[in-house]
This record gives C-alpha cells, structure tokens and sequence, in this order.
C-alpha cells in the first residue's frame, strides 16, 4: 500500500492497477443506489472515487476532509483520466455547516459582492484556483527565467519615508512620531542594489491610496519588479521582458494545461512584441477608430483599449510596447529622451487593451537627476540617501515594473482585477 500526496504520481501508477491511499477534501458525491461515485478533491486537481455500499462512506458529506484507500485504474471518462475503485473513506474532519455555494458547479455564477464575501470558500471551486495556480505559475516563471538570467532576487522595505512615484495617492502612517508612507514602489531600493549585484529582482505588494472603484485597480496589489544595470537603453529592458513572457507561456503550455483548459484560456503568442511611440500609436488608434484624442499626454483606459484593438487587427499581436512617454506624466527618475526631451526613455506594455507594465531607462547621472527635481520644485535634500547612488556612481540601468494581478486577470479572461487577488484590497474591504 502507498501513500500519495501528489496526484500526479497517482496517475502515473495507475498503469500498475496499484493500491493507494489519498487525501483531500469531498467535493461532491452522487449516489446511484448501492454505488456512490465521491469526487475527490485534492492540492492538484479531482479524482474520482467509487464506493460500493454505504458502510464505505463513512458517513462522508461534502467538504468533509478524508482519506480514500482504493486501486488506481485507468477510466477516461473520469477527471484526469484515473478512477479509484474498491474506494473505503475515513473521515478525517466534519464541517459543521454545508459550503453556502455549489462548489461542484463548474461555473458559480455568483455576483462580485457575494464572491468576495464568501471568498474563503469559494476559492476552493476548482475554477477559482485554477486562476491562482495560474497566477502562481507567472511568480514561477519570473523568478526561474531571471535567476537564469544572473539575477538576484531582492527583499526591500515597504514603510519608506518617501513615496517613489509621488502625488497624493499615497497612504500615510505614523511611525513612532514621524512621518511615514506604505511603499508605492521599491524603485529607490531595486536602483540602488544595481549598484550591489547589477541584476535584481523582487515579487512583493506595493500600496496605491487612489481613491477608485473600477475593474483595474486595487489598493495593494502584488508587482514583479526588476532592475538591470550596463544597459544600452530602455530597449535591452523591453527585451528581457520579452523573454520572460516567452518563457512563462511555455511553461503554461506544458505543466498547467489543465488549468488553462478549465478556463478555457487561449495563450498569446509573445514571439514578437511590437513596439510603437506613445504619440504614434495615439494617432493611428484615433484615425482608425474615428475619435478625437482629449489628453495628449497620457492613455485613457478607453484608448488603451483601442491601442490593444489595433494591435491585434494590424500588427496580429495581444501585446504592444508603447514607448516615449511624455516627460510631465513621468517620474523624476526617468530618463529624458536626448532628442526630444518633451519624451522619456520609457515605455508601457499593453496586454489585449490594459497596462500591464510600466518601465524605462532610469537617470544615473548625479546632476543631471538633481537638477530634474529641481526643475519639479522638489528639494533634493530630502532624498539624501537615494542620491547617494548617483552621487558615488551607477552604470546607466533600467528596470520595470509588472502588476501580477493584471496580468493574471488578461491571461485568464476575467472581467475584474479583484478576481485576480486573493484577498482585494480597495477602498471598501478590508474582508475577509
């Protein structure tokens, strides 16, 4: 008799008509008289269980936890095409309440409201977690493609005394008497540890205090950073991106096609990204889609969808780089252009009409960074420490920035970031 923990090794013995013993949670039973087919949920999937008699169930109902001692046969009819026959449970743990939705429906159907105030439980349905191993694939992929790539992955601080992006849309605390903010952005912390490894990346939440409701945004959201240095230019960045993206759908396509046949995910195709300027790819969405451009110095959430739109019907592409940012919607460590200074060295990734990435060529010349705040009414003395880099030098370096739940939410089809985020934050929920 072996023990499984892993339901891939369960299908792998199957051929051998081995006896097992599984664990996991019931997901649903159905009761054909003097046979009950048990539906197993388990960490990776469900597997089907056929009990004959009742003294076999144990008295098991849905959501009891259990192990199931049975033979492992071959079936394609079931759920990863194994059965365990001759199947005995033991009850390992009784709810005390039946789950207050049909986890067993392949679709809940619910409204957002209510899947977010049940969301313990309903993330249990096998469609809710396939967004999250979905979602945990792209944090593998990220980490395994840069570590190749030399690498080194980072941990930085998340009360800082100072906001890296700026504005107001920053939350502020009190820090034992002083002011302090929750981080927006680990920007000063990745640009300095160029200076320490040259390659850093980091998988950490980053806090936005903008006080929104819209299918995009959330309070706290999970951004994959990293930052490079000995740069050629922004485009070097874009490339590694690139690469990373090719990496994650290969992966994808070979070890969590169950998951993506769940959703019924169809995987883009990251061969090759185009790359347009910010004031080109405005103009030609517009003339093709007829409407005039209200603010020349940023994209609309509708004209994001356009730039997407005309991506996929021009160019055959789900992603499209929109670079040259303008100089004013851009932080005070972003490169200007040297050919047009208006412009920065800066660049945006659309995926299927939504920002996904935010990244550039970053200053790494120590009066060239001071005088842009200056010319911004900032007063460098007050950013002493991030100044030091510069001050004591850095190669030229670029980096960026990836909103995991973004992505997650465009790879997966869904129609709201906070289905994309475990646990979301905005300005209305702090539960569950």
């Amino acid at each position: 008799m072996e023990f499984l923990t892993s339901q891939t090794r369960a299908t792998e013995g199957a051929r051998n008509n081995q006896a097992v013993t599984l664990h996991g949670a019931v997901h649903a039973l159905r009761d054909l008289g003097g046979v009950t087919f048990l539906t197993l949920r388990t960490r990776e999937g469900l597997i089907q269980c056929v009990c004959t008699g009742r003294e076999a169930l144990d008295g098991a109902t849905e959501e009891c936890t259990v192990t199931v001692t049975g033979v492992l046969r071959a079936e394609p009819r079931a759920p990863g095409g194994v059965e365990l026959s001759e199947a005995r449970i033991t009850v390992l743990t009784r709810p005390a309440a039946p789950p207050p939705v049909p986890l067993a429906k392949k679709k809940l159907d619910l409204n957002l409201d209510t899947e977010l105030s049940l969301r313990p439980v309903v993330l249990r349905a096998p469609r809710e977690r396939a967004v999250f191993r979905i979602q945990a694939a792209v944090c593998r992929a990220f980490r395994e493609y840069l570590d190749k790539e030399g690498f080194t992955e980072i941990h930085t601080p998340k009360i800082v005394h100072a906001g890296a992006e700026g504005g107001a849309n920053i939350f502020r605390l009190d820090y034992f008497g002083k002011k302090a903010f929750l981080a927006q952005s680990p920007q000063f912390y990745k640009q300095t540890m160029v200076g320490v490894f040259e390659r850093v990346y980091e998988v950490a939440p980053v806090f936005r205090a903008e006080k929104h409701a819209t299918q995009r945004h959330l309070n706290e959201y999970t951004s994959l950073d990293f930052e490079m240095g000995y740069i050629d230019s922004f485009a070097d960045v874009m490339e590694m991106e690139q690469g990373f993206l090719q990496y994650l759908m290969e992966l994808l396509r070979t070890e969590y096609a169950a998951e993506l046949a769940l959703l019924g995910v169809e995987l883009p195709d990251v061969t090759c990204i185009p790359a347009v300027r910010f004031d080109e790819v405005k103009r030609l969405a517009a003339e093709k889609y007829g409407y005039q451009i209200r603010d020349p110095y940023d994209l609309e959430p509708e004209e994001e969808h356009h730039i997407g739109r005309y991506a996929k019907e021009e160019w055959g592409s789900d992603f499209v780089f929109v670079t040259h940012y303008p100089s004013r919607k851009r932080p005070f460590y972003a490169m200007d252009d040297p050919a047009d200074p208006r412009f920065t060295l800066s660049f945006d990734l659309l995926f299927r009409g939504l920002e996904v990435t935010t990244g550039g060529q970053r200053i790494h010349d120590y009066a060239q960074q001071v005088a842009k705040m200056e010319d911004r009414g900032m007063d460098p003395a007050e950013f002493e420490s991030y100044l030091m880099i510069h001050k004591h030098g850095m190669p030229p370096h670029g980096g960026l920035g990836i909103g995991l739940e973004r992505l997650t939410m465009q790879l997966c089809g869904l129609d709201n970031v906070r289905k994309a985020c475990l646990f979301p934050r905005d300005r209305t929920r702090l539960e569950p």
